[in-house]
């Protein structure tokens, strides 16, 4: 591997306390030779002083902006509005290829900077599986909240938690009525998630995946009390529920938790809502009457920032270690030009290969 100099960067979205590597993985990279910079973030889930520990240099919030033009800039979420040009490369969940709204902005500003964008997303193997992933935390906090609201104890704003904490709250309470639940993705990383939290919670949930969606039931989909949606699609397909089934006079189903959150997108199987839900307000009523709740917050992992945390930072290691041109990171980089190209979108001189 050629030297690498790795920046991680401060998050700007206020409810993110996850970090993409924890201080125990930062000095596997260090003593691997790697250089990594990370940035004071008031809010990271791990102190700045655990990383300097570990070799790393400490950086400005921020400071990513007038890193060094071969640092490898690395982070979770969305970057802030500016620069308009950026002229790094960036690792980052950009959720850019799938005609998201914004999606083509963020994609010209790469290409105006001769930067390039490795997204997390389609950072995969041979076969097209994610190598690194939040999904499990995903599906479980997704369930976790479907069920709370369900028995009338999800409280706002929401705050990070640990898991201990939050399985204490999942137990069923005496007066708790009984509920049905549906997942559907039920057999990927969200969907597992997703069911070791309900079976927590006491319930035996009805389990569906591809065989189950090919031809969809709606109206078992809507005999159930609570919807946790777990698949993302990557080519369309018909959506799981309509806006007239939302106001079917026969739907049972009061509380819709959306994992994946594909707002906006043309493969979004659940176009039923507008918008994502945030932590100061995590519930959204679609319906009035009968009443149905909207769960859809997009990081939901950040609500436990610590367990979510080790788990990515230890799928990610192996492969920050190797990276490179070729593999993994040469098809995300393929992703990022051939994205480009379909849109139309003329790439300034790269700055960084």
């Amino acid at each position: 591997m050629t030297e690498l100099h790795l920046w991680l960067r401060h998050e700007d979205r206020p409810t993110e306390r996850r970090t993409p590597v924890v201080p125990s993985d930062a000095r596997g990279l260090v003593e691997s030779g790697v250089t990594l910079t990370v940035e004071e973030s008031p809010q990271r889930i791990f102190p700045i002083e655990e990383y300097e520990a570990v070799g790393a240099r400490v950086a400005p919030t921020g400071s990513w902006v007038a890193a060094p033009p071969a640092a490898v800039v690395l982070g979770l979420k969305e970057l802030p509005a500016g620069p308009a040009e950026l002229t790094h490369r960036h690792i980052f969940f950009g959720h850019a290829y799938k005609q998201q709204p914004g999606a083509e902005d963020l994609l010209r500003r790469f290409a105006a900077g001769g930067g390039a964008l490795l997204d997390l997303e389609y950072l995969v193997d041979d076969h097209g599986r994610r190598l690194a992933a939040f999904g499990y935390w995903a599906g479980y906090l997704g369930a976790a909240l479907a069920v709370l609201q369900h028995r009338g104890r999800l409280r706002a704003p929401l705050t990070p938690t640990s898991k201990e904490e939050l399985d204490e709250t999942l137990r069923p309470a005496p007066g708790d009525e009984e509920f049905t639940a549906l997942v559907i993705g039920a057999l990927g990383r969200s969907g597992r998630g997703a069911r070791v939290a309900l079976q927590a919670a006491g319930l035996d949930p009805t389990c569906w995946d591809l065989e189950e969606t090919r031809d969809l039931d709606r109206r078992a989909l809507l005999e159930h009390d609570a919807l946790v949606n777990c698949v993302l699609a990557t080519t369309p397909i018909p959506p799981f529920l309509r806006e007239t089934d939302l106001d079917d006079p026969a739907r049972r189903l009061r509380t819709l938790s959306d994992v994946t959150c594909d707002v906006g997108s043309p493969l979004n199987v659940l176009p039923v809502y507008d918008r994502t839900t945030e932590w100061d307000e995590p519930v959204r009523r679609l319906r009035k009457e009968p009443p149905l709740d909207l769960i859809a917050i997009d990081n939901l992992p950040s609500l436990l920032p610590k367990e979510s945390s080790e788990g990515f930072s230890g799928q990610l290691l192996p492969l920050l270690r190797d990276f490179g041109t070729g593999g993994p990171w040469g098809r995300c980089l393929e992703r990022f030009h051939d994205t480009c190209r379909e849109l139309g979108i003329a790439e300034g001189e790269s700055r960084n290969g």
